[in-house]
């Protein structure tokens, strides 16, 4: 069982440090047991941030969007009568009260729950976050820009933030998008979701991270910034965000 105070110490060995934005993504279950659960990573996390620093985690929810992956698996095979119960089942977005989605892991989760966690409104691809500049990096959130720089991913660049990668590879970089919007000829796909007012359609880029791993292995390799270290039973990376993102713009632009 990992303790609070391991977390803490291993987390200030890897560089985070006090007045920090940091992004975290993370797998518990690569972490191993923690006392707490999700609940005791945000402990720690706070704990080293200080009243200055400000975490923050992305909480996405797919399960209301009719142009998503987790939609398309979930209505495969069924009669259009039944597609049509399973959309009318499916919940308004709430950023006040619906969960983040399973597959943002259960720290996400753990982070949007915590008193005072503010969170961005999008229907789709929401952020949370906790600390003095939540309210900065959540406020601003445009429709059309959800990985993008009108995000709350886009205000991880400006103030310079990092991503700690808990157990976690460079294949689930989610700044990395930022970089692709970057890139000439960026091509756009209609979204579908159920906002609070009923179903939202918008148009925005067509995304995929099926090159990230590829192009992290390369970030990676050039960066300068990264720190890297092992906490419990994960592999971890604490990597600054316009350090990656320029590099990886670099890379897709075939300048490196």
């Amino acid at each position: 069982m990992i303790s609070g105070a391991d977390l803490a110490d291993g987390f200030a060995r890897l560089g985070v440090r006090a007045g920090m934005v940091l992004h975290v993504q993370a797998s518990l279950r690569a972490l191993g047991p923690v006392a707490g659960g999700a609940g005791g990573v945000v402990d720690a996390l706070l704990e080293v941030l200080g009243p200055d620093g400000t975490l923050v985690a992305y909480t996405a929810t797919p399960e209301n969007s009719s142009t998503s992956r987790i939609y398309q698996a979930a209505v495969a095979g069924m009669s259009p009568p039944e597609v049509a119960g399973y959309r009318a089942r499916m919940p308004r977005f709430d950023p006040r009260t619906t969960p983040a989605s399973p597959t943002m892991g259960a720290l996400s989760e753990a982070v949007r729950t915590r008193p005072g966690a503010l969170r961005s409104g999008h229907p789709q691809t929401s952020w949370a976050a906790l600390g003095p500049r939540a309210g900065e990096i959540t406020a601003r959130h445009l429709l059309t820009s959800h990985l993008g720089p009108d995000s709350p991913l886009g205000r991880l660049y400006e103030l310079d933030g990092r991503t700690l990668m808990l157990g976690v590879g460079m294949a689930r970089f989610t700044a990395f998008h930022l970089a692709d919007l970057r890139q000439p000829d960026v091509r756009l796909r209609e979204y579908r979701c159920v906002g609070p007012d009923g179903w939202t359609v918008f148009e925005a880029p067509d995304l995929d991270d099926l090159h990230f791993a590829e192009l992290g292995e390369r970030v990676l390799g050039a960066a300068a910034g990264v720190g890297v270290g092992r906490i419990g039973a994960a592999d971890c990376r604490l990597v600054p965000v316009r350090e990656a993102v320029d590099l990886a713009d670099g890379f897709l632009r075939g300048r490196g």
